[in-house]
């Protein structure tokens, strides 16, 4: 990719753009600031301006604008005049990874004989923290391995956000789903209220990554679960949820932990445990957790029936367990 770009950055730099002659022996189109032509810039902080560019004509009353050759994910705010200025950053969210983008700017006089100048570079995208959302329908999550805490930023001296066990209230091992990282740190999404609270862990506390393409869409006003992977539907059923005083949270958690044997009849043949907490008691043994499960009472099912957990008929529950892999987002709406 970079032996393509300096080939690039040759070609076009070999171009010579013909003007007038310029006043009292200056050139008819400068550039005031911008990157030397085939420079590699590092950027780590991709929600800030990436830089500022400017050029100038030798003529006073010259018009000058600047843009972008060609396509680009990068966007250019210009403000023409003479000198011209723009400022170049990049849009959206944080990309997945590093990466490396080729870009080209032209500065050009206006009127009836306009100067045209071209500065080719390279932009070497690496964030300090990467993004982990992605691609596609991917999501990333890991075992807790060690006892140990969540902070408001990756350092050892931010504030605790939260503690965070290695093994959950019904002894399973204990997981998180990890949106972003920076070296030594990966940012979590936590089991805590309020709900949607995240916080920064050692890497050194969390297992491998492990990846999933599924996605469990709970729809609380047609009272139905759908489950996702790579974007098709692999599973529909109706469902039971929290009544109006104790309802279902609303928002983004994931599959924490899948349980069995339970001794009660009440939960089913088969449970899954969610990071989404209750600010009541919910259905959950020990209560507070949103849980996925069965259900003695079909006949109940589809209603508003629970203090907040989702039940399904036992043979959907079946059918969703050999479907649902742990770590799973669950997008309650």
């Amino acid at each position: 990719m970079i032996a393509r770009l300096r080939s690039a950055v040759v070609l076009i730099a070999a171009v010579v753009v013909f003007a007038p002659a310029a006043e009292a022996g200056r050139p008819a189109l400068r550039w005031l600031s911008a990157p030397p032509a085939g420079a590699h810039l590092t950027v780590r902080d991709l929600r800030q301006p990436v830089l500022r560019i400017s050029a100038a004509a030798a003529r006073p009353q010259a018009r000058v604008t600047i843009s972008l050759l060609g396509r680009s994910p990068v966007r250019l705010s210009v403000r023409r005049g003479n000198p011209a200025v723009a400022v170049l950053t990049l849009p959206g969210p944080q990309p997945f990874g590093a990466r490396t983008l080729g870009v080209t700017v032209v500065a050009r006089t206006t009127g009836r004989h306009p100067v045209a100048l071209t500065r080719t570079f390279v932009l070497l995208l690496r964030p300090a923290t990467i993004s982990l959302r992605g691609p596609g329908a991917r999501s990333r999550w890991a075992f807790v391995v060690r006892s140990t805490a969540a902070r408001s930023a990756p350092s050892a001296h931010a504030p605790l956000v939260a503690a965070v066990p290695r093994t959950t209230p019904d002894t399973a091992p204990n997981l998180v789903r990890v949106v972003a990282e920076t070296r030594r740190w990966a940012l979590a999404e936590l089991t805590v209220l309020p709900n949607g609270r995240t916080g920064w862990i050692p890497r050194r506390d969390l297992s491998v990554y492990h990846v999933v393409e599924t996605r469990l869409v709970v729809d609380r006003a047609r009272l139905a679960l759908t489950l996702y992977r790579a974007g098709r539907r692999v599973f529909h059923a109706a469902v039971g949820i929290g009544t109006r005083g104790a309802p279902t949270p609303r928002g983004t958690f994931y599959v924490r932990e899948r349980l069995t044997r339970f001794g009660d009849p009440f939960y089913g043949p088969i449970a899954f445990g969610t990071s989404a907490r209750s600010p009541t008691l919910t259905d959950w043994p020990g209560g507070g957790i949103v849980g996925i499960h069965g259900t003695n009472r079909p006949d109940l099912v589809p209603g508003r029936i629970s203090h907040g957990c989702v039940r399904l008929r036992n043979s959907d529950i079946v059918r969703l367990a050999r479907l649902l892999p742990l770590g799973t987002p669950v997008e309650i709406r």
